[in-house]
């Protein structure tokens, strides 16, 4: 998926939440929401039958790092007013992923024909939100100075099982200078429902990742000489998930394609 070229990225960043989604929901938006809205809170979307939500929200709760969840809908409620109004879940992401037994069988721009009346929504907190205060104190992203997605990989770092879900974490990876890896550490501590710090530093074979240019998701970015891979936990971690416990259906969001609520990003710091 790529983005359509309708605004340039500082058009994109002073739209409202409200504006965002509806601009997803015309279709004006597609692919990675990375920029867009700035100040306002994003989350990733898992969606699953109402037998698997009260299991998948133990995981969430024994996950906090990857999976904190900001939003959860009633069953069959396309809705999460506490999130946003005037707020679809089935149209107003710039595209999800359909899953089916643990596949990938669809990517598509809505949902609302495959809603159920038995549906749980899960929002969970993206590191886009942090992201917007590593930008105000001047450090840099390098995934939006290239124009693609985060890179994200799935790790050996074993999630806490609960009911049929288990599997990998799944990290985001941003490359830092030490010093600036140091100051993002100070920075994203501050939002622990939005991921927080990060799990790990360099190194990543010690998590077991093997190559760095060969994301599980989103793309490779440039990685200079006098930088370090930092990585935080990520809010895909899910997708892993459901393709580990294999349940008959899921919706997710597609990677790096977000919802964008009304919520503030300073609503959800700590200090």
């Amino acid at each position: 998926m790529q983005t359509v070229p309708l605004r340039n990225p500082a058009e994109r960043a002073r739209l409202s939440g409200h504006e965002a989604r509806l601009a997803c929901r015309r279709g004006e938006i597609t692919g990675s929401t990375a920029g867009l809205a700035h100040g306002y809170v994003q989350g990733n979307l898992a969606v699953l039958p109402k037998d698997l939500a009260t299991d998948f929200l133990l995981f969430a709760q024994r996950n906090p790092k990857p999976c904190p969840i900001v939003g959860v809908s009633a069953p069959g409620e396309r809705r999460i007013p506490e999130l946003g109004e005037d707020l679809d879940i089935a149209t107003d992401i710039p595209g999800y992923r359909v899953w089916r037994h643990g596949e990938v069988v669809e990517e598509r721009l809505e949902v609302a024909d495959l809603w159920r009346d038995d549906l749980v929504a899960f929002v969970i907190g993206c590191s886009f939100s942090f992201e917007a205060a590593m930008v105000e104190d001047g450090l840099p992203l390098r995934h939006v100075e290239m124009g693609v997605r985060v890179p994200m990989y799935r790790t050996s770092i074993p999630c806490v099982p609960a009911g049929p879900f288990g599997g990998p974490m799944v990290v985001s990876m941003r490359p830092l200078k030490p010093a600036q890896a140091i100051r993002a550490v100070q920075i994203t501590s501050r939002f622990p429902a939005v991921h927080g710090a990060p799990v790990h530093l360099g190194l990543p074979e010690a998590i077991g990742i093997r190559d760095l240019m060969r994301p599980d998701y989103g793309d490779p970015v440039e990685i200079r000489p006098d930088e370090i891979p930092v990585f935080w936990a990520c809010g895909v971690t899910p997708q892993s998930v459901i393709a580990a416990s294999k349940p008959d259906f899921a919706i997710t969001h597609a990677p790096g394609a977000m919802l964008v609520t009304d919520r503030r990003n300073a609503e959800f710091a700590v200090l």
